[in-house]
């Protein structure tokens, strides 16, 4: 075994492949690229979604957060809303951490 091992050391070194350079720079783009449509596009389409529901909140909609209360909008601010969650009792919530709008009747149905 170590006769193939001397021979292998005692070898001459070639020269490199010319034109590797660019696959590293086509493979680089395209790794981005790939990254890009996977990851970077998916998630923006997610924000600007959430933004357009956040912006069309309105009195009465019946809303869950993202800590999982539900409720029926009672008020609205710039940044807030006004949740009613039982008889009486009202909670105040940033709007951008509303997680769905949820049909009309879904709390009635949910007892």
């Amino acid at each position: 075994m170590s006769l193939f091992i001397a021979s292998a050391h005692a070898q001459a070194e070639g020269a490199p492949a010319p034109g590797g350079e660019m696959f590293q720079i086509f493979f680089l783009v395209g790794l981005f690229a790939l990254f890009y449509f996977i990851a970077i596009r998916p998630q923006r389409k997610r924000q600007k979604e959430h933004q357009q529901m956040v912006a069309a909140l309105e009195k009465g909609n019946e809303v869950v957060t993202s800590s999982g209360i539900l409720g029926k909008v009672t008020a609205l601010d710039d940044n807030y809303m006004v949740l009613n969650v039982a008889n009486n009792v009202e909670m105040k919530f940033q709007r951008v951490h509303v997680h769905a709008v949820l049909p009309k009747g879904t709390l009635k149905s949910i007892g």
